[in-house]
């Protein structure tokens, strides 16, 4: 039942803020797109690099992990690599990164317990350290479009998996906007949009429409 003299305006602790956020990106390498058959490919490396810069833009830490990198699967995305050009990626042997110490460790440092994650593939790399996040006291947010599985059925059934674990599953647009969440925040108004128009498809094109045809009349 709703206290009414206890509603107040103020968010809920549940949403992704750049001071509680960690944004972990898992496998997306060469050899692992190969296999991903659950969804257009073209479109997750889209969310992907999308998700990416809007890690980017909240300045929100973000720790990058590869499964034998320099033997099978290949580097890490270069559009992933090229938003974050410094970012030490972690290698492993391990299919789930979170038997991997280094990646463990990595994810602590940064003090944050709201992991957002995205990998290839769903019904391995991702279900199993999000697995073990969760039993562990993580929050786990799953970005379902940034990540893709060998089948749909693959992919969809490892979501749910997830989610009945107690993961919260999300699209790359619902972390940049939620991160934001409101418009007065003028410091990263302009990146936002930018992001959006690189990334977001017809959303984008609609920010574009607005910039270029409602502005100029409203200036004059």
């Amino acid at each position: 039942m709703v206290d009414i003299n206890q509603v107040s305006a103020v968010p809920s602790p549940d949403l992704l803020t750049p001071d509680n956020a960690v944004v972990l990106f898992v496998d997306h390498q060469p050899q692992m797109f190969f296999g991903t058959g659950s969804g257009d490919r073209t479109a997750i490396i889209n969310a992907t690099v999308g998700l990416a810069k809007a890690a980017k833009v909240f300045d929100v830490p973000t720790v990058l992990t590869t499964v034998a990198a320099e033997s099978f699967s290949g580097p890490v995305l270069p559009q992933l690599a090229e938003v974050f050009p410094d970012a030490e990626i972690i290698d492993r042997t391990s299919m789930n990164a979170w038997e991997d110490p280094a990646l463990v460790e990595a994810v602590k440092a940064t003090g944050r317990t709201k992991v957002v994650i995205a990998g290839l593939w769903t019904e391995v790399c991702l279900v199993l350290p999000v697995l073990s996040m969760i039993a562990q006291g993580y929050e786990v947010y799953v970005v379902s479009d940034a990540s893709g599985g060998v089948t749909p059925q693959a992919h969809e059934h490892a979501i749910q998996r997830m989610i009945q674990a107690g993961a919260v599953p999300v699209t790359w647009v619902q972390v940049l906007l939620e991160l934001q969440r409101d418009w007065a925040r003028t410091e990263t108004y302009g990146p936002v949009t930018e992001v959006v128009k690189e990334h977001a498809g017809a959303y984008g094109l609609g920010v574009f429409y607005a910039q270029s045809m409602i502005n100029p009349h409203a200036a004059g």
